[in-house]
C-alpha cells in the first residue's frame, strides 16, 4: 500500500530503557508540534504516582498528560497509558482505558494501542518502536504497515533493550529504521509541511 502524507497522530511504544529515550525524542519537537502523541511504556502495575509524567514534562516543550476515559484527543499533546491499564484510540477518535487481559504480557499493551489507532486513523498513522525486551508492538507495527501509516523502529544496535524494536523489523517492512537520536529529526520532515500550513493559519512565519 502507497504511504501518504497525510498524518493525523503518531503512536509510541516503549519499554526497558523508556526513561531515558522518551526524553530524548521528546524534547527536540517545538511547542507548535502538530499532531498528538500517543504513548504506552510498560509500567509496573502500581504506577508510579504521576513521577514520570512530571519527568518528561520537566524536559519537554510539548505539555504530557496521563490519558483519561472518554478524553479528546488534541494536537500538539502528549497522551501516556496509566499503569495497569490498556490504552485505545476509538473510532471517533477519543481515548479509552481498559482492564481487559494482559496482552503480550503486559497491560498497557503496545499492540493494543498501535491496532485500535491503525483501526481509527488508517493511513495518517506514524507508528514509532523503542527500545524493549519483549516483543510486545511487532503485530501493532505490521497493522500500521498495512493500512499505508509510516513505521520507524529505533536501530536496535543502539537500544538499551534490543529485542522490541527487532521483532517489529521482522514482523514488517519498517520505512525508517533509524539511531534514538535521528528519529525526531524524521518526525519533523514528516511532519513540516503540517507545521507550515499551521504557521501560515496563525501567522507567525517570520
Amino acid at each position: 500500500m502507497s504511504k501518504k502524507n497525510g498524518y493525523k497522530a503518531v503512536v509510541v511504544g516503549v519499554s526497558a530503557g523508556g526513561m531515558d529515550a522518551l526524553p530524548r525524542i521528546l524534547k527536540p519537537l517545538p511547542k507548535n508540534f502538530p499532531l498528538p502523541i500517543i504513548i504506552v511504556q510498560h509500567t509496573h502495575p502500581s504506577g508510579d504516582d504521576g513521577f514520570f509524567v512530571r519527568y518528561l514534562n520537566q524536559r519537554c516543550k510539548l505539555e504530557v498528560i496521563e490519558a483519561t476515559e472518554n478524553q479528546p484527543i488534541e494536537d500538539g499533546k502528549v497522551y501516556l497509558a496509566p499503569a495497569d491499564r490498556h490504552l485505545l484510540i476509538e473510532q471517533d477518535r477519543l481515548l479509552a482505558l481498559s482492564t481487559a487481559s494482559k496482552v503480550n504480557h503486559s497491560r498497557p499493551s503496545i499492540d493494543v494501542l498501535f491496532e485500535s489507532a491503525a483501526d481509527a486513523y488508517d493511513s495518517g498513522l506514524i507508528g514509532i518502536i523503542l527500545t524493549g525486551a519483549t516483543s510486545d508492538g511487532a503485530k501493532g507495527m505490521k497493522k500500521i504497515d498495512d493500512c499505508g501509516g509510516i513505521t520507524i523502529a529505533q536501530n536496535p544496535e543502539t537500544a538499551k533493550a534490543p529485542a522490541m524494536p527487532k521483532a517489529a523489523i521482522e514482523a514488517c517492512e519498517i520505512d525508517y529504521v533509524l539511531p534514538l537520536e535521528n528519529i525526531p529529526e524524521e518526525l519533523l520532515k514528516l511532519t513540516r509541511k503540517v507545521i507550515f500550513t499551521s504557521s501560515l493559519n496563525q501567522g507567525d512565519i517570520s
